[in-house]
Order: C-alpha cells, then sequence, then structure tokens
C-alpha cells in the first residue's frame, strides 16, 4: 500500500508546508456510497442488504428477495466484571484469537483473563511504574507492554514469564505501541515526541522518527504493514513509509485539537482519530479529508481510545436455520467518555446507536471482538467490564412483560 509521497523536511516541521493536509467535515451521498462498509471489503453495502437462496437451490423464476433493515438501535448488557487491578486501567484488548483479554493499570501491572470465564489467568509483573499501552502479536502468544518506566516489554503469554532483554531507547514515558501484522514489527510512541520501530527478534531499534513537537498519544499499523500511522497531542496525523521512514502525508483538522488514539479501519482505507474536543472523525487519509464526524460523547482532557464494530440485524430462529446467505453486516465505532459512557455510532449514517453506562468515572479503553463482537471498555474506577450484544426488546413485547405478574425470589 503506498501514498502520494510528499516533501519531508526538519523533525521540527512548520504547519504550512505543502505536505499538510487540512480536513474538513464532508458528508455527501457519493461519499455514503464509497463509505457503506469502510470496515471490510467483502462486506455488503446498506444498498445491497437483499439476499435469496444459493444458486444451485432456486430457479430464476422463485427467487424470493427481501430486504434486511439496518437496526437503529444496539443492546448490549453487561457480561461480567473483572476486578483485581488496584489502580486505574489505561487499556483493555482482546488477543487476535479471541482467548484472551489483557488490561494493563496505573499499578504497574498486567493481567491476562480468560475471555469467556473471566477467569485470572496471568499476572504479568516487571514494569518499575504505570503502564499505559499493550499490544498483542497477530499469533496471540505474544505481549508487548509500553511503561512510565520508558521500557517496553514482551511477555510470553503462555508462561507469563518476560522476555529477558527489554526494548530500550524512549527518553520518556512510553505511550503507545502496534504489532505489524506479521508480528516482526513494533512501533512505538513515546513523550519524548519521537517513534520508534523496533526489531520484535531482536529487540535493537530499527529506525527513529522525530515525529512530533509534541508528545506521541497513538501509533498504529495499516492491515498490510507498509505504512504506519501516529499522532500527538500537537493536533498532527502523520502517516509514515514504514520501509523508508519518511513521512508522507501530514493530516490536521481545521480545529486542530490535539489527537488522542488513531487506528486504521480493517480495510485500510481510513484512519479513525479521537481528538480533544469530544469528537472522533474519520480520515480519508489518501485525500487529506475527514468523511464523517461522530460527536455526543465527552473528551476534553483525557486521552481516550476508540475502536471499530460490526452489527448484524436481529433474527428469529427460523430465519436463522435457514439456507439463506450470510446476513448483512454493518459497521459501528465505539468510544469512552469522561462521564463514565460508552458511546455507539452507525459508521455511516452517524446515528448514536446506543449510549452505555458502563464505569464510574473516566472509560479509557473500548475494544470489540472480531468474531461474535463483544466488546470490553475500561477506566479509572480499576475495572475491565465484558459487553454481550442481545436482540432489542420489541415495544408489544415489552408491554406484556409490564403486564404479567412479578415473581417475588424471596417469596418463590
Amino acid at each position: 500500500m503506498s501514498i502520494t509521497s510528499t516533501p519531508h523536511d526538519s523533525p521540527k516541521r512548520k504547519r504550512l508546508d505543502s505536505e499538510i493536509s487540512h480536513g474538513r467535515d464532508y458528508d455527501s451521498e457519493a461519499e455514503r456510497a464509497k463509505l457503506d462498509y469502510a470496515y471490510d471489503e467483502d462486506s455488503p453495502s446498506d444498498v445491497e442488504n437483499s439476499f435469496h437462496t444459493p444458486k444451485e437451490e432456486r430457479d430464476d423464476a422463485s427467487i424470493k428477495r427481501r430486504r434486511v433493515d439496518r437496526p437503529t438501535r444496539l443492546n448490549y448488557v453487561l457480561h461480567m466484571t473483572l476486578r483485581g487491578h488496584k489502580r486505574g486501567v489505561a487499556a483493555a484488548k482482546f488477543s487476535p484469537d479471541g482467548r484472551w483479554i489483557a488490561s494493563c493499570s496505573a499499578d504497574s501491572t498486567i493481567k491476562i483473563w480468560n475471555a469467556q470465564t473471566g477467569a485470572l489467568v496471568h499476572t504479568l509483573e516487571g514494569h518499575l511504574a504505570g503502564i499505559s499501552t499493550i499490544t498483542w502479536s497477530p499469533d496471540s502468544k505474544v505481549l508487548a507492554s509500553g511503561s512510565d518506566d520508558k521500557n517496553i516489554r514482551l511477555w510470553d503469554t503462555t508462561t507469563g514469564r518476560c522476555f529477558p532483554t527489554p526494548l530500550k531507547g524512549h527518553h520518556n514515558y512510553v505511550y503507545s505501541l502496534a504489532f505489524s501484522p506479521k508480528g516482526n514489527m513494533i512501533v512505538s510512541g513515546s513523550y519524548d515526541e519521537a517513534v520508534f520501530l523496533w526489531d520484535v527478534r531482536t529487540a535493537h531499534l530499527m529506525r527513529s522518527l522525530p515525529a512530533h513537537s509534541d508528545p506521541v498519544s497513538g501509533v498504529d499499523f495499516v492491515r498490510d504493514g507498509t505504512l504506519i500511522a501516529s499522532c500527538s497531542s500537537d493536533g498532527l496525523i502523520r502517516i509514515w513509509d514504514t520501509g523508508t521512514g519518511q513521512c508522507l502525508k501530514t493530516l490536521v483538522h481545521e480545529d486542530n485539537a490535539p489527537v488522542t488514539s488513531v487506528r486504521f479501519s480493517p480495510n485500510g482505507k481510513f484512519i479513525l482519530a479521537a481528538t480533544l474536543d469530544s469528537t472522533v472523525r474519520l480520515w480519508n487519509y489518501v485525500e487529506g479529508r475527514v468523511v464523517k464526524t461522530y460527536q455526543g460523547h465527552k473528551n476534553q482532557g483525557f486521552s481516550i481510545s476508540s475502536s471499530f464494530g460490526t452489527y448484524t440485524a436481529d433474527t428469529s430462529p427460523d430465519e436463522e436455520d435457514d439456507n439463506s446467505d450470510p446476513p448483512p453486516k454493518w459497521a459501528f465505532v465505539a468510544c469512552g467518555s469522561e462521564d463514565g459512557k460508552t458511546v455507539l455510532w452507525d459508521l455511516n449514517s452517524k446515528e448514536i446507536l446506543q449510549t452505555i453506562d458502563s464505569h464510574e468515572g473516566v472509560v479509557l479503553g473500548v475494544d470489540v471482538g472480531m468474531d461474535d463482537q463483544t466488546m470490553i471498555t475500561c477506566g479509572v474506577d480499576k475495572t475491565v467490564k465484558v459487553w454481550k450484544r442481545q436482540a432489542m426488546v420489541s415495544e408489544s413485547t415489552e408491554q406484556s412483560r409490564q403486564q404479567s405478574p412479578r415473581v417475588n425470589n424471596d417469596d418463590a
């Protein structure tokens, strides 16, 4: 993957050079069609949400097509709460294979939990200060952590043991990490304003990028590993060529709010960025334009991460058992909030699908599982919470429930 290269100047780049794209909110029907499903190139669009029986089992005269309407609300409910950290939980991430949840905390520990049962499997100790960031290797066998002790440590998630050689080189807090898709590199961002690229096998620094003029708050790899995105409280998002270290593009919104996290969309075409003006923006980074803007949460002082997820229409058991094509999927955006809520937006329409009262205090992290779309959140209240989606209760069902006599459990 490549994008048009632009000039790369001194480490302290001025913001009015030719490589900077000033994003403005942009939303049109043409862009909606293009973004029908920014999450995965193979998924159907909203316009194409109809299906039929497999071709070999149908004849043209008997094709029955029916539109599947996109749900306007989601219903995530609390499944379990993971307790054990002694201070606020900065991040929680599902392992790529979906079996584990890792969480890191200001208490200087990392905990690995069974994603199905919530059982604590390992408590990883070795850092000398709080831990702000974690990232899983693609095979789910290694976890990397970045700490205020300026070090990056690698952990064997099977044994819970730390690799003997930490990644040393940053001069200030390590605040963001991401594994490359092949698992052979790690990119890190730090309060020292630099982005480092590491060789995982040798634990050596491959490249140092003088990336920003303020602390680097987020980094990510694109799906094929050829590009790196970084963001900073200087208000800039930069796109880097992994192979050469060249800055290919700089994105800055006209409001120039500090950017706290960046994440490539799974299809690699867009970047989701959270900023300290209580806004999450979806960028078309090749064209340097903001194509979607999501608001409704509060984020003015904390680094809060955002995430992509998918959802389908609620189906009845009869519909699930038939031989129809797989149901259409839509994408949503999730982000925590400083008022203890987690907000979910439809990626295309920007409508709020659900607002969840999720934590006491700031919600710092959110992640969505790739298979069943289980969601996890974490926050300053020292907990990790696991959320499962349930079917929406229809109005008629709710009315019948209200009319039914209640059974007092104490009397049963």
